[in-house]
């Protein structure tokens, strides 16, 4: 992925900070394994996994970053600053007017507007406070677990995937879904194929995101694409099961299956065009 020099001030960098607290409680009857890969791309509610009660962690001490954090840390403003250049000119584009996320780079564990976010759950984006977690240490999980190869590209991948559900939250996407799952009037398994079509608008955002940030910086290099569909393919719903239980149960789906993920990535890079990313009817029909 070539480097840009646009760089974002909304990147709040808590790594070396000291901090810990109060641990989170990971719930769901999932290994941790299971449940890191799923949050890994979650978006719409993640205070419903989240708790401030538990176990606690000890403090991170004070300390200075490495070289190599501080370079991860301009990666971030870098990617940052392509995803507001980007989302801006489409919402203008569409008589709207673009909000910022602030990114949010921790170790071990922080405290978010839905809860405490600890390095176990992965990048995730919390509507109640518009930031993206990510304690990137667990790209290094990805790699080792499930075989992913880990680039520049995929880490802005997950990234876009992330601001996706930001992007969600400014149309009103993730209120709607969040009233759907509050009304007590659809089943489990209905919220499930809500929950994919949330999960698949954003995969479909972050191809966008790519195709129309590569017209402008000609950031993708040979490869780029590749690496991001073999992340979101990692951890397709019908990869982590296999992976798990040894066998896929479609109907407990929640962000999609592998060549699900890797059809509506492709679909927003092909097009480039925001519009045609309305999974919800593509798939709850």
């Amino acid at each position: 992925m070539k480097w840009t020099d646009d760089r974002s001030d909304n990147v709040d960098d808590r790594r070396g900070s000291g901090g810990g607290g109060g641990g989170a409680i990971v719930g769901g009857g999932l290994g941790t394994l299971i449940i890191a890969a799923i949050i890994f791309f979650l978006g719409g509610d993640p205070s419903s996994l989240l708790s401030s009660g538990g176990g606690h962690s000890s403090p991170t001490e004070q300390r200075e970053l490495t070289a190599s954090e501080l370079k991860i840390r301009e990666f971030v403003e870098m990617v940052t600053a392509e995803n507001e250049q980007t989302w801006t000119k489409i919402f203008a584009e569409n008589g709207m007017q673009y909000q910022p996320a602030v990114v949010v780079l921790f170790e071990s564990t922080t405290q978010s507007g839905c809860g405490t976010a600890q390095a176990a759950m992965g990048p995730f984006y919390c509507p109640a406070d518009q930031k993206v977690y990510m304690d990137m240490s667990f790209f290094k999980e990805l790699q080792q677990q499930f075989g992913a190869q880990v680039t520049e590209f995929s880490i802005a991948y997950v990234m876009a995937h992330e601001m996706g559900h930001h992007v969600q939250t400014l149309l009103g996407t993730t209120q709607k879904v969040d009233a759907l799952r509050r009304s007590g009037r659809y089943s489990e398994a209905d919220m499930n194929r809500v929950s994919v079509a949330t999960e698949l608008q954003a995969d479909f955002y972050a191809g966008v995101w790519a195709k129309q940030t590569d017209s402008r910086e000609h950031i993708l290099e040979p490869g780029d694409i590749q690496s991001a569909i073999e992340a979101a393919e990692a951890v397709g719903d019908d990869n982590i099961q296999k992976r798990s239980q040894g066998y896929v149960n479609q109907e407990s789906f929640t962000h999609g299956s592998s060549a699900q993920r890797k059809e509506w990535f492709m679909k927003g890079y092909n097009t480039g065009d925001i519009k045609q990313g309305d999974t919800f009817n593509q798939l709850l029909k």
